[in-house]
């Protein structure tokens, strides 16, 4: 039995990762077998930087917090080496990345499954989730269709009013003659 000084750790621990997991927007469970410390740092970095916390945590702690906030079908994978990545505002942030290093890593890194809006979803759908355009690409995407109807109106309108003052000139042209 461990001491109470582990156990009030442990249990912290517990609590901390089960409040985050509650509060966030999404987050992604990894296996990161195999992986350099280079990569591994470079990973961090761009996670760091999307606002997505990473980090390492045993597996029992994990299954204990994930099952406080209802999460209970990550249990079967949580086995091997897992991490976990927890973006409390961006839905997507934390897939895109991790997808766009495991696809790069040539099976040395995988994704295990995620959880969106309190909901487990499988490593395809978090997949699925990494190839969503970002925000401002969705945006982008957008205004070019709001853009682009009332601007093939206009065009159209143009061609219309073109070709009416094409007949007009031509009508009238054999009358001078």
């Amino acid at each position: 039995m461990p001491n109470a000084a582990v156990l009030k750790e442990k249990q912290a621990i517990v609590a901390e990762l089960a409040e985050k997991m509650k509060n966030a927007s999404a987050g992604v469970l990894v296996d990161y077998k195999g992986i350099t410390v280079a990569n591994d740092t470079k990973l961090r970095r761009d996670l760091r930087n999307a606002g997505v916390e990473y980090s390492v945590v045993k597996n029992t702690l994990t299954k204990l917090a994930a099952n406080q906030v209802g999460f209970n079908d990550i249990d079967e994978f949580l086995n091997g080496t897992t991490a976990i990545a927890i973006s409390p505002s961006d839905p997507i942030a934390a897939a895109k990345i991790l997808y766009n290093y495991a696809k790069d890593s040539n099976g040395a890194f995988s994704i295990k499954v995620g959880f969106v809006d309190g909901k487990v979803i499988s490593a395809k759908e978090v997949e699925e989730l990494a190839t969503i355009p970002s925000r401002e690409g969705l945006l982008t995407q957008l205004l070019y269709c709001l853009t682009n109807g009332p601007r093939g109106l206009a065009v159209a309108l143009n061609a219309i009013a073109e070709k009416n003052s094409e007949g007009t000139a031509e009508t009238e042209a054999p009358a001078e003659a």
